[in-house]
């Protein structure tokens, strides 16, 4: 299967760990994996910000550089979102606008075959032991967009149940928003940082030393509240556990 990596702007700046272990998970299971260099930002941002419009051509360049694919996986359930459930509202939406149908038909053919990862290796490759091992105790953050928009279910806690050596902690209050939200963390910052500080409380009362998540914008608002808050607990990937083996631990 030939499928494309969807990295995302805040994992190719910030963690290119996880697009690295994306791959290796892939590989490891059978899967062609091509990065397409000419892949930009989904737009989700723009379209958050209230600047639609403007979200349309990068969705446009989206379908362009993705549409010969089978396939598209993004370990980011944010711009998993983004692309199932706001791409087919902005076609819909150039459409009551009198604008034609051309933006919905060019998006329509890669929405269906965008997965965030969990639910690519579940939904489509029918594996849950993906051969990983994690010797560390763990505790689960199911994102507001997984949970919410994409519907990610038990999906990460059956793939995690599977990982060797790996204990899962129940996480407090773990649908309950970290507090990020893209552009609210800048605009509500002191109503954020309540909520960040909530969600580590509330991860570190469950004695793990690791809180995974399948989004690394929520993590990197959670890590900065853990560094603030001096916690030994670290933040990690979802894909950097499953990628992790016992000839190839994670870091």
């Amino acid at each position: 299967m030939r499928i494309a990596l969807f990295l995302t702007c805040v994992n190719d700046t910030l963690y290119p760990g996880t697009g690295r272990a994306v791959v290796k998970l892939l590989t490891r299971l059978g899967v062609d994996v091509d990065f397409p260099a000419a892949q930009t930002c989904c737009g989700q941002a723009h379209y958050n910000t209230g600047y639609r419009h403007r979200a349309e051509p990068l969705a446009r360049h989206f379908c362009e550089v993705f549409g010969a694919y089978e396939a598209v996986v993004t370990p980011s359930g944010s711009c998993g979102a983004m692309v199932r459930e706001l791409y087919p509202r902005m076609g819909e939406r150039a459409r009551a606008e009198g604008r034609g149908d051309t933006l919905a038909r060019a998006l329509a053919p890669v929405v269906p075959k965008t997965y965030e990862l969990t639910e690519f290796l579940i939904d489509v490759l029918g594996v849950t032991d993906v051969g990983a091992y994690f010797p560390h105790s763990v505790t689960y953050h199911p994102t507001c967009h997984g949970l919410r928009s994409l519907g990610l279910g038990d999906r990460p806690g059956r793939l995690l149940s599977a990982v060797r050596g790996l204990t899962l902690a129940e996480l407090p209050g773990a649908e309950e928003c970290c507090g990020f939200g893209g552009t609210f963390a800048v605009k509500n910052a002191a109503v954020s940082a309540a909520m960040g500080a909530d969600k580590v409380r509330g991860a570190e009362s469950t004695g793990a030393e690791f809180l995974c998540a399948a989004d690394n914008s929520c993590l990197m608002h959670i890590g900065g509240t853990m560094s603030r808050l001096r916690t030994r607990m670290r933040p990690v990937h979802i894909a950097e556990i499953l990628a992790s083996t016992r000839a190839e631990p994670w870091r």
